[in-house]
């Protein structure tokens, strides 16, 4: 049995650790074509950078590395058979990754409302430069946030499962994952936060 187990937690990693790697290589992509786009754009970039609020950008960068840090602790608590400590430090992930959300929401808002969006015919006329600016940076934070959501929804299971007693000190793999998944997230903001938010 304890063989078995083993076998089901290798390949669960295992598993997490390729798709993190496809994730990786997806982003890579997209890092590659901003930096082809902002070597033919460079003035156009520089400008519209400074219309990204930096405090905003600053202060969700810090949330994660906070999150990230709760959901690492969870997995010590597990282990430790501090079953409450763990919820508590899970439930403050999911917290700080909302508050990352409605940061975000807001920020687009602003833009939104000063119809500074793909598509949008004003920013149009601002020129091929701002449009690729913002049509990648509306493109990779929004695919940054879907990812957020996922993880806020991945957590919440491994919740149900820790609640249950179906995740505990001796079978803690999917919550391992988890964090594995979140300080994915963080990393792609780690690299997102200065190719916006920083160039200027």
């Amino acid at each position: 049995m304890t063989a078995e187990t083993h076998r089901d937690d290798l390949a669960s990693k295992t598993g997490m650790w390729l798709f993190l790697f496809t994730e990786m290589l997806f982003f890579a992509g997209l890092f590659v074509v901003y930096s082809v786009y902002r070597f033919r754009n460079p003035e156009a970039f520089h400008l519209a950078a400074k219309e990204l609020s930096v405090p905003i950008g600053t202060i969700n960068t810090i949330i994660l590395l906070i999150s990230s840090t709760t959901i690492a602790m969870s997995i010590t608590a597990i282990q430790k058979r501090n079953k409450k400590f763990t919820l508590l430090l899970i439930g403050i992930t999911i917290i700080l990754g909302i508050a990352f959300l409605v940061n975000k929401y807001f920020e687009w808002g602003e833009h939104i409302k000063e119809h500074i969006y793909p598509g949008s015919p004003i920013l149009a006329l601002r020129g091929q430069g701002d449009v690729l600016f913002y049509g990648l940076y509306f493109f990779m934070t929004g695919l940054h946030a879907l990812h957020i959501i996922i993880g806020l929804v991945f957590i919440g299971f491994i919740i149900v499962k820790i609640v249950k007693n179906k995740i505990d000190s001796e079978n803690f793999v999917l919550l391992e994952n988890s964090g594995l998944y979140w300080h994915l997230v963080d990393l792609i903001w780690i690299f997102l936060f200065p190719l916006f938010y920083l160039i200027t």
